[in-house]
């Protein structure tokens, strides 16, 4: 996998997430039974960092590993302000408009770590290493 394909794959991810956040689900929404805790500012702000992850790989793949960087300690920093603010329980407003609850910052930590680790990986495939004959 490259720093591309990673690129690609959370781009996709996020829009996914982003877009369920406006159906009516369990997992992500703006009722308090939702495990992640989002309203339509917050599924707006998945959909445009996908779109941002995808646009990277598309237009300027070689950029893609500082961009994977630069999100993943984006996201660690979110989700530690999260542990300040309210801890592993309660709801608040991050940065005064992203609402989250404790399972959110579990997931922005989790995310900014992967998402770091994704900007390690090669930038692109050399050819002929990895083929078999």
């Amino acid at each position: 996998m490259t720093t591309k394909t990673a690129s690609l794959l959370i781009g996709f991810t996020f829009l996914a997430v982003g877009l369920l956040g406006f159906v009516p689900n369990p997992i992500v929404g703006d009722t308090h039974s939702a495990i992640f805790h989002a309203d339509a500012v917050h599924n707006m702000v998945h959909i445009v960092s996908g779109a941002l992850f995808i646009l990277v790989a598309l237009a300027a793949p070689a950029q893609a590993a500082t961009f994977l960087k630069v999100f993943g300690v984006v996201y660690l920093l979110l989700g530690v302000i999260g542990f300040i603010t309210i801890g592993d329980s309660g709801m608040t407003k991050l940065l005064g408009f992203l609402p989250v609850n404790g399972a959110d910052n579990y997931l922005h930590v989790a995310l900014g770590i992967v998402i770091f680790l994704a900007g390690m990986l090669p930038r692109a495939r050399i050819a002929g290493i990895g083929t078999r004959m």
